[in-house]
């Protein structure tokens, strides 16, 4: 401004010397930059760095405040679980089922001959013929006491053989009950196996318990297997889901049985599926000092499958936060800073406490208000001023 002056003033001297007599044109000079004040940053109007800046006023959005974050996994959820085992030692003749196939409840699984099949349907003839023979004798034992009875009418014969033909009736009645009882017995587990009475050499189908998929099978046709108690296939219904999680210690009290759960998956890292708490476990794991959290989700899709990775979110509470880009914040001397806007030009930077992350960029707990405006855009311009 003082250089302008001083120009202009040697000017009209030197026109004046020189005789001309032309009017003198005083050319005003830029405006001044207002000085600034102690934390400001200031730029001129007509900087090409203002135009690469770019402001936005601050808006407040709910976000969670107090919330718990850890790792979970998918898993079968054990109450769908079948391990499917031989009901006797035999000999695997088919398997009607692979690997991985859906399977539904009742469907055949494979079939096996035993010698404990003929044992059983021996067995059941036997108490049939048992029954037969407890019948033939009631009816000659009650054919003796209506005899004996016409006789003691007739006095033909003692009370007291009246008395021992009523005797053998009962005998006869308990002996035909007996073989009944034995005769059922050995029909229900016929009805177990399977089976159709009076055929020997038919084989035993095993049938799934649950429908689901085969998620092991440890079964080949011509295999002779002793031990009924090893499973020879797995089945799960996976049209429901467990995500396992081990919450710190510090954090359990937040979380409840049928709360709900937010679960992200790295195999899906843009999706957010829900939850429901089922179950927490009564003790701390001594090692880790976490609590081991299982919640149930649906899986009516099959995308989910057990052992997946990814992390469980809990939130207890919400409350209106400042909510701005996740650009807008950078480091600073050991702090988070964000850059507000006080005037057109002017630019004064800010401590701030950052929040968790929300959809639309991060929540701000301490440093803002809504109605500030801030730089989201060319922050990096003005912190190397």
């Amino acid at each position: 401004m003082k250089f302008a002056r001083t120009t202009l003033i040697a000017l009209c001297v030197l026109l004046t010397a020189c005789g001309h007599k032309e009017a003198v044109v005083e050319i005003a000079a830029p405006p001044a930059v207002p000085p600034a004040q102690a934390g400001e940053i200031v730029i001129p109007a007509g900087s090409p760095k203002l135009k690469q800046i770019h402001v936005e006023t601050v808006k407040t959005e709910s976000v969670p405040i107090d919330e718990v974050v850890a790792p979970g996994k998918i898993e079968v959820n054990p109450n769908r679980v079948a391990h499917v085992s031989l009901p006797v030692a035999g000999r695997i003749t088919s398997v009607l089922e692979k690997l991985g196939d859906f399977v539904q409840q009742g469907a055949p699984l494979l079939t096996i001959e035993s010698a404990e099949v003929d044992a059983a349907m021996s067995a059941y003839l036997q108490s049939e013929a048992g029954v037969n023979q407890a019948k033939a004798t009631l009816l000659k034992v009650q054919a003796d006491l209506d005899r004996a009875r016409d006789l003691f009418e007739h006095n033909a014969i003692a009370q007291k053989e009246v008395l021992n033909g009523e005797n053998n009736v009962l005998q006869g009645k308990a002996t035909l009950e007996q073989a009944e009882a034995v005769k059922k017995q050995a029909g229900r587990r016929l009805e177990i196996f399977g089976l159709q009475p009076g055929q020997f050499g038919q084989k035993l189908v095993v049938r799934a318990p649950i429908s689901g998929k085969v998620l092991e099978m440890n079964a080949v046709p011509g295999e002779f297997r002793n031990d009924t108690n090893a499973p020879v296939m797995t089945i799960a219904d996976l049209s429901t889901v467990w995500v396992a999680s081990d919450v710190p210690e510090s954090s359990i009290r937040l979380i409840h049985v049928n709360e709900r759960l937010e679960i992200n998956l790295a195999a899906y890292p843009d999706e957010t599926f829900i939850g429901r708490v089922t179950r927490i476990a009564d003790v701390v794991d001594s090692q880790t000092r976490t609590v081991k959290v299982r919640a149930e989700m649906d899986n009516s899709r099959g995308r989910l499958r057990p052992e997946m990775f990814g992390r469980i979110r809990h939130v207890e509470a919400m409350a209106p936060r400042p909510v701005v880009p996740a650009g807008t914040v950078i480091q600073g001397d050991g702090q988070n800073v964000v850059y507000v806007e006080k005037s057109p030009g002017i630019f004064v930077q800010r401590a701030v406490t950052v929040g968790p992350r929300v959809k639309n960029g991060v929540a701000i707990l301490d440093g803002l208000r809504a109605g500030d405006r801030v730089v989201v855009d060319g922050v990096m311009l003005l912190k190397g001023i």
